[in-house]
């Protein structure tokens, strides 16, 4: 992990204080926004991807919280600065709670029959991603949430973005699109497929404002050729 970070520039009681606030509402609005739509708490598809999706954050935190607070800092920062960032948020809030309600209602109304196995497989494939994140985000101290570049930034081109520029964004992106399977539902994935769009046009923007800003990001981009996928683009 490449930082030069000073840590007497954070707040460590406050930023403690804001990280497990998200930690107790997070989880909450999530629990909504599944179990309102399905009518019922007996929706056991939900209860094991709210299990694979939280339970390892709070491990993840604590992590970060001891190693490299730094890093927390910059995930708890949601104001975007560019303006094309903005109204690609604004998309991403809609997207997110179209996809989120929609598996609640399948199961209310018993749309999707969906084998056990492939349920748990797709969790599976949740859990695998998330920590291929954790991975990333291990490897890269200045992933802020949003799209920025600090003072003595470096490109990082060590362990996953030796392969491809975003891995942050490859892990993202193949937990949402299990995120359907993962809750028995079959009619969210068509829901889900416009984050692929929405995804790639931050990660172009994101791509534009490093060009911009920061030293090196042009060789890194020669000599590693693949944005997201490996071998493909």
């Amino acid at each position: 992990m490449e930082s030069n970070s000073n840590t007497s520039n954070i707040n460590l009681p406050e930023l403690k204080k804001n990280v497990f606030l998200r930690l107790i509402l997070v989880p909450i609005f999530m629990g909504l926004v599944l179990f309102l739509p399905a009518g019922s708490l007996d929706y056991w598809q939900a209860w094991i991807y709210c299990g694979v999706l939280f339970i390892p954050v709070f491990f993840v935190v604590f992590y970060f919280l001891k190693y490299d607070p730094e890093l927390l800092e910059r995930r708890m920062r949601m104001k975007e600065k560019e303006e094309k960032q903005k109204t690609i948020q604004i998309l991403g809030i809609i997207i997110f709670f179209s996809v989120f309600i929609i598996p609640g209602l399948d199961y209310r109304y018993h749309w999707s029959n969906m084998p056990v196995y492939l349920v748990i497989a797709a969790n599976a494939v949740v859990l695998s991603s998330y920590i291929f994140v954790f991975l990333v985000l291990r490897e890269n101290s200045y992933a802020s949430r949003i799209i920025e570049v600090e003072k003595g930034q470096k490109v990082i081109t060590t362990g996953p973005y030796a392969i491809v520029r975003h891995p942050m964004y490859l892990g993202v992106l193949v937990m949402f699109l299990f995120t359907p399977l993962a809750l028995g539902s079959y009619w969210a994935l068509p829901f889900f497929l416009p984050l692929i769009p929405l995804l790639v046009s931050r990660l172009l923007n994101e791509e534009e404002v490093l060009l911009r800003e920061l030293p090196g990001y042009e060789e890194y981009c020669r000599k590693t050729r693949y944005r997201l996928v490996p071998f493909v683009w």
